[in-house]
């Protein structure tokens, strides 16, 4: 075991995106429990809204075999049945992970809390709830306890980093999450002197994983989980705390 830089986690959260992607068709029940086996710490989707009200997890939001119809306009029983709703998820694959889900329809949130409350066993803490806009995102912290996450690009962040991670921590938004190229440890130190989660995505290969990992990342999104597994198997984890997280103050 090596050490590693210091993280605001314990040990950080392997999300295998959209399931064991590589080794499964991806955003499927098999697919996420695969995962799992794999020793995924953590499972990530995306999520839609039927046109009757389903929170369902997939990619792309349409439909091939309805020529490509949005989710949104059929309904849960148009849909093929590899697409499963939020509620299937939980009950197919269990309580004990954390769970990244970025949120593609804003119609869907509401539904997607309310499965997540359903399903018990701390789940709705255990939820990562992730979008592309900040200002769509900070409305919903009044209506959860669920983990949210400004899942963005450097680029995007006009203000510069420290300004945005201190407007994260004002509004209560507890993670970011950047594309792997976007990060440094430098930048991973001042989202955690702002008490912010920090979560790398698009994590390929090992050298990759093993780098980031180093460098006190706090989560990281894999398409091969034995490979995300086997890097994070190097690092002794020692710092930080996976129960209590930031201060959302």
């Amino acid at each position: 075991m090596r050490p590693r830089l210091p993280s605001l986690l314990r040990s950080p959260i392997g999300f295998a995106h959209r399931g064991a992607k590589a080794h499964a068709p991806e955003n499927t029940i098999p697919a996420f429990l695969l995962a799992k086996k794999l020793g995924a710490s953590g499972l990530e989707s995306d999520v839609w809204i039927t046109s009757d009200g389903h929170p369902v997890l997939d990619h792309d939001g349409k439909v091939g075999r309805l020529g490509h119809k949005a989710i949104r306009n059929v309904t849960r029983q148009e849909l093929p049945d590899h697409i499963p709703t939020v509620e299937e998820f939980y009950a197919e694959c269990g309580t004990d992970f954390e769970f990244s889900l970025d949120i593609k329809d804003p119609a869907a949130f509401d539904a997607t809390i309310a499965s997540a409350r359903n399903a018990g066993g701390g789940v709705e803490e255990r939820l990562w709830i992730c979008h592309h806009d900040l200002e769509t995102l900070l409305p919903w912290r009044s209506r959860t306890t669920a983990r949210l996450v400004d899942s963005t690009r450097l680029r995007h962040i006009k203000e510069g980093p420290e300004q945005r991670a201190n407007r994260l921590r004002n509004e209560g938004i507890d993670a970011v999450n950047l594309r792997n190229s976007d990060w440094s440890g430098g930048l991973i130190s001042t989202f955690h002197r702002f008490g912010r989660y920090a979560f790398a995505w698009d994590l390929q290969h090992r050298r990759e994983l093993l780098a980031m990992l180093d460098s006190g990342i706090d989560g990281v999104f894999s398409d091969h989980v034995d490979r995300m597994t086997d890097a994070m198997s190097v690092f002794s984890w020692t710092n930080g705390d996976n129960v209590t997280g930031p201060d959302r103050a």
